[in-house]
């Protein structure tokens, strides 16, 4: 089920069986799968389980879940955050600094901070990774570019990635969509 974008995140409660903490004067948290919404377009669809205003800004970690031939964005850099990607199932396609590569379920995808790069799902079926960012504050962006119509026109989304840190290169994006035949 597809719901449309939100600025608000579902709370995180504390599990109804869990112990005291030790370590920690918090609670361990729980955010439970039925309380965060699949978001976005149905090609490309986010459920944004810890986003930075949880975390004091520290991390984001969204779910991405990838049609077949869909390039989640353009070639791009940030230069503040760090990037993690845990393929859960399917397979995901990257481009960093010029090299491609490809990575399957269970392998995980270090994208640091000011290199150029981007992804897909390479494979033939849904691709789904769990995106971890450091700090977080990005996944802003993500929210934005799901709104309808964000990514249509080259210059108001250099702008607003701009206003996240961000740079995008679409004379690098095209010949990539081209040699992988890519939905963008």
């Amino acid at each position: 089920m597809t719901t449309s974008p939100s600025t608000s995140s579902p709370s995180i409660s504390s599990p109804s069986t869990s112990s005291p903490s030790t370590s920690s004067t918090a609670p361990h948290l729980v955010r439970r799968a039925a309380d965060v919404p699949v978001t976005g377009p149905p090609e490309l669809l986010d459920r944004y389980l810890v986003e930075s205003g949880d975390s004091g800004g520290s991390v984001a970690l969204i779910e991405h879940r990838l049609d077949p031939g869909v390039l989640a964005a353009p070639v791009h850099r940030h230069r503040r955050e760090d990037e993690v990607s845990l393929v859960l199932a399917g397979r995901l396609g990257v481009l960093s600094d010029g090299e491609t590569v490809f990575a399957s379920e269970g392998d995980v995808v270090f994208k640091p901070r000011g290199h150029w790069h981007t992804f897909w799902n390479a494979g033939d079926g849904q691709l789904r990774i769990l995106e971890l960012i450091t700090p977080g504050g990005l996944e802003g962006l993500f929210r934005r570019l799901a709104d309808p119509g964000a990514g249509d026109d080259p210059e108001a989304l250099s702008a607003l990635a701009a206003s996240y840190g961000c740079e995008v290169d679409f004379l690098a994006t095209m010949p990539l969509v081209e040699r992988y035949g890519l939905r963008f």
